[in-house]
């Protein structure tokens, strides 16, 4: 038998969106820059630079918006600081997001896949877009679906979990309703990343 899970209230979801740059030779190493958080009604509860715990090789600024002077200010909240809040907020919570296994991986903050809605894996999403095993990038999602424009010029990971969020309130009765009688309604993120996930 299925387990049943309760639909979520819409105080149980939050979006959450990572802004990286690259770390160590050539860039190739993921580190987070930007933490964003909204609620369901697309509130920012936040949306902070983070300092960086390793020598930043490329800030990737003509697609991040991101420059030393962020990473640097007083504003700019230690890793460790930050992976404690998002910890704790996300705790409990059904967060969405576009590609999570991102922001959960430079988080370090592991999560239970049955409490994640990724737009990224939601398998009607993929089937509406002709593109059923395939990633479909979040403004595709958005300007497909939605007939809206995200990411225009640079990221923003408020934007993105709001955008995701939008995504996933269009259809959050049919992708529950799935959930609830025992179907998961999304492909698996990708097994290198198993480690996100509890």
């Amino acid at each position: 038998m299925a387990p049943n899970y309760g639909s979520p209230t819409p105080d149980q979801i939050l979006a959450l969106s990572c802004t990286v740059v690259g770390a160590g030779p050539g860039g190739n190493t993921p580190m987070v820059a930007r933490v964003a958080i909204s609620d369901f009604r697309g509130a920012h509860l936040l949306d902070c630079y983070v300092v960086p715990t390793m020598a930043v090789t490329d800030y990737r600024t003509s697609t991040t918006g991101i420059t030393p002077a962020n990473l640097t200010s007083a504003s700019a909240v230690k890793f460790p600081d930050v992976q404690r809040l998002v910890a704790d907020m996300i705790k409990d919570k059904v967060i969405v997001g576009h590609s999570l296994w991102n922001d959960l991986s430079v988080l370090g903050v592991p999560h239970p896949a049955v409490n994640t809605r990724d737009v990224a894996l939601y398998q009607p999403f993929r089937n509406a877009l002709r593109s059923p095993n395939q990633l479909v990038r979040l403004p595709t999602l958005t300007f497909q679906l939605m007939g809206r424009r995200c990411q225009d010029g640079q990221q923003n990971p408020l934007e993105n979990a709001r955008a995701a969020l939008d995504l996933y309130r269009s259809c959050a009765t049919e992708w529950e309703g799935m959930i609830r009688s025992g179907q998961w309604p999304s492909a698996l993120p990708p097994s290198t990343f198993s480690r996100c996930y509890l």
